[in-house]
Formats: structure tokens, C-alpha cells, sequence
């Protein structure tokens, strides 16, 4: 399991990697392997307004459908239109072409209450 230490993790395993003060934001390599197959996803829409733990995307795979909920409140600002036709860029970069959204933050204080690495890594083999 790839738990990259330079990003802050959510309890419902999402990641966020803050670039030029912006929330990008995808699902971790622990959440997209208990999926298994991601076949589609549903994208936020650019200009959304999202609050802290709103489910704001969802993503359906061979075994499930999960809702991606919000580490942090603010507006969408770009989202991976790439996965629209290659959902499966999830399972195969989840750290990488795999991410889903990037926020605006609202206040920008809260992904200091996200989990680091060993936090999350903490959760999710506990």
C-alpha cells in the first residue's frame, strides 16, 4: 500500500496535496484497491461551492458505488476530465493522473486537521 509522507490524508481516504495554496484532491491506493475496478466516475462541476465532508463526487467500480466527500470546504476549481473516458487512471495513478478535483480552500487551516502519512497509514492497518 503507497502512503506518499508529503501529502495529509482524510479519514474517508482521501488525499490532498496543497499546490499554490489549492486542494488537489484524489482517492488513495488503500481506497481504490478496496474498490477494485473503477469503471466511472461522476466529477464535480467546476464553480461548485463544497463544504468540509460533503460527499461533492463519486466513484463506481466492479464492486461498489462510493461517494468522495470533501477534505476541505471551498470551490472546485478544476477537475481531471481525463477520467470521464479512463475512470481506470484511478486504480493505476491514484496519486498521480488519477486525482479528481482541486478546491479553492475556504480557510486553508483545515488540511493542518487531516491526517499525515503515519496517521493514516496508522487507520487504515490498525
Amino acid at each position: 500500500m503507497d502512503v506518499p509522507d508529503e501529502l495529509r490524508y482524510s479519514e474517508d481516504h482521501e488525499w490532498v496535496r496543497i499546490e499554490d495554496g489549492r486542494a488537489r484532491v484524489g482517492i488513495t491506493d488503500y481506497a481504490q484497491d478496496a474498490l477494485g475496478d473503477v469503471v466511472y466516475i461522476e466529477l464535480p462541476e467546476v464553480g461548485r461551492t463544497v463544504k468540509l465532508k460533503e460527499s461533492f463526487s463519486e466513484v463506481e467500480s466492479t464492486k461498489s458505488v462510493s461517494d468522495i466527500y470533501a477534505p476541505v470546504s471551498g470551490t472546485v476549481v478544476e477537475v481531471n476530465d481525463v477520467l470521464a473516458d479512463a475512470p481506470e487512471r484511478i486504480n493505476e495513478e491514484p496519486y498521480g493522473e488519477g486525482w479528481i478535483a482541486v478546491i479553492d480552500p475556504d480557510d486553508p487551516s483545515q488540511v493542518d486537521g487531516l491526517l499525515d502519512a503515519a496517521a493514516y497509514r496508522e487507520l487504515v492497518e490498525g
